[in-house]
Parts: C-alpha cells; structure tokens; sequence
C-alpha cells in the first residue's frame, strides 16, 4: 500500500510540474511572441549569370573578379550590374521594388538603396554639366535662338508640372492635396528648346499654384541680387536689359514675363498668341519627354519623404 500510494504521489507532482511549466511557457508565448525569421533563398549567382547572357555578353561593363565580394556568409552578393540593372529598371519603368525580385534576385530593401545610391552617383558625376545655372555662352545661345523663332530675349519657358505622392504621410494630405484631392509635389522648370532645362525647383505642396511657387522659387535671386548674365536687346527702337521668360495666362504681369492673351481679338493679337503658345511649348514637351524617358515620375511616388523624391 505505501509503494502504490508513494507511486500516486509522484504521479501527482509531475502533473503538477508539467501544469505549471506549460501554463509559464504559455504566458511566456504570449507577453513576448516570437517571429521566426524567414530567409528567402535567392539564386543570385543565377540571376547574374542570366543577366550578363541576356544584356552584358558581347562587352561586360563589370569585371567579376573585382565586382563580387562574399557576405559574412561566404556567399557572393549581388553585383554591381544587378544593382545598377534595378535602378535603371525602377527609373526607366516605373515599377516597385519587389517587382525586380523575380529577374534579378534582389530584395525590395536591396532595390531601394541601389537606387538611392544610383542617383547619388549620378548626381555626382553630371551635376557639373547639367545641374547649373546658364554661363554667358549659354544665354548667348538662348537669345540668338529666341530670336530666330521671333521673341528676342527670350531666355526660355517656364511651367509646373505636378507629381502625384501616393505614399504620402496621413498627417501631410491635408498640405499637399489640391484640387484634384490627391496628393502632389510640384516641380517648376525652365526649359529650352533643345529640352535643356536648366532651371528646377522641386518640393513645394501640391495645394499650392504656379504663383505660390514662384514666390518660393530661387530663379530670381541672381537678378535681385545683381549676379544675373547682363542681357541686352532691341525691341522696336527700345533697348531692354533684363531677358524674358514665356508663361501661362496665371503669371503675374511681371516685365520678366510674356504670357498668352487671353481673348485675342485682331489679327495681329492671334497671330502673337500663336506664336506664343507655339513656343512656350518647349517646357511642356520637356515634361513629356522626361515622364516618357523615366516612367517614375509618370507614375504615383512611392516614397515616404520629399528628400527621396
């Protein structure tokens, strides 16, 4: 009797035990859940090779032996074709980060900074060339060519173009939605006729308009300041020193600028409208040819501060 009953004490403590072991490891479980990681398994040597066969076979733009490095892993990561192929592909099509996982093996996470680091490079290596104001020998040659086309002194066109913000913070819509009650980040330009444009302020909310912008703009301050390229003109026996710009009828009625009129009545007021409007084009088929040249900015901004875009 004292064995059987010795046995059903022992039975009962580890019941006991095991009730309250399991009870702890439950409210363990639930005050501190734990996610297990997922590694997803990526072929990125593959997917580097197929790159190469496909676009890089004839002359490789990348030596393997010195553009592959092994992770802390002891894996090679991705190249440097990869990652630039992601950027280009983001820039050219407008697609997400996770849609070039499919082809080139990288992660959204991975795409998202090849491209940051892509236009940081780019930024570097042309912003001499390209994002500048105009020399003497550019204004020279804006001038002559405003002249052919019968406005002397006219410097370029200059417009807004509007960048829908889809990935917007809840706490910014109210600033950047306008009238179309989405939100949008307005990019001004001055732009040639060679599509050159060499004037952009970028970042002003949506709900503001052109007149808004310009007030915030920089494009006058050399003129303010007395550092604007001296310009110099005949106008009907009038000489003028300050050049011109081509807008919109929603410019204000500045010296700097030359709008359209409104509701031409003579033929002489037709015949200058359409000449304006011909020219003032300029901007407006820069916009299209770089929404058609880079699809993201075609296409709705997905990201989540106005430094990135």
């Amino acid at each position: 009797m004292d064995f059987i009953e010795e046995s059903r004490d022992l039975q009962v403590l580890e019941d006991a035990i095991r009730y309250f072991v399991n009870t702890n490891v439950q409210q363990n479980e639930h005050q501190h859940p734990r996610k297990k990681r997922i590694t997803v398994p990526r072929d990125r040597e593959a997917a580097h090779d197929s790159l190469v066969a496909d676009y890089f076979s004839d002359q490789p733009m990348y030596n393997e032996d010195n553009s592959d490095h092994p992770n802390a892993a002891m894996r090679l990561g991705a190249s440097a074709v990869q990652k630039c192929t992601a950027a280009i592909r983001m820039l050219a099509y407008g697609c997400e980060a996770d849609q070039v996982d499919e082809y080139l093996k990288l992660g959204a996470s991975t795409s998202r900074e090849c491209i940051t680091k892509f236009v940081d490079g780019v930024i570097a290596h042309f912003s001499i060339d390209y994002l500048r104001k105009p020399t003497p020998e550019d204004v020279q040659r804006l001038l002559r060519e405003g002249e052919e086309r019968g406005f002397p002194g006219m410097l370029g066109s200059m417009d807004c173009m509007r960048w829908v913000w889809k990935n917007c913070p809840a706490g910014w819509k109210g600033m950047y939605q306008g009238r179309s009650k989405t939100a949008t980040v307005i990019l001004e330009a001055i732009a040639s006729r060679d599509l050159w444009i060499w004037h952009a302020f970028f970042g002003t909310p949506g709900s503001c308009n052109d007149i808004n912008v310009l007030q915030r703009s920089p494009v006058f301050d050399d003129i303010i300041n007395n550092r604007a390229p001296q310009v110099q003109f005949t106008v009907n026996g009038n000489t003028y020193k300050k050049g011109y710009y081509l807008t919109d009828g929603i410019y204000p009625k500045w010296s700097t600028f030359v709008d359209t009129i409104t509701a031409p009545q003579t033929y002489k007021q037709r015949l200058f409208t359409k000449r304006q409007e011909s020219a003032r084009k300029d901007v407006e088929r820069a916009f299209g040819v770089l929404q058609a040249r880079f699809a993201i900015i075609r296409k709705p901004a997905l990201a989540w501060n106005v430094d990135m875009l």
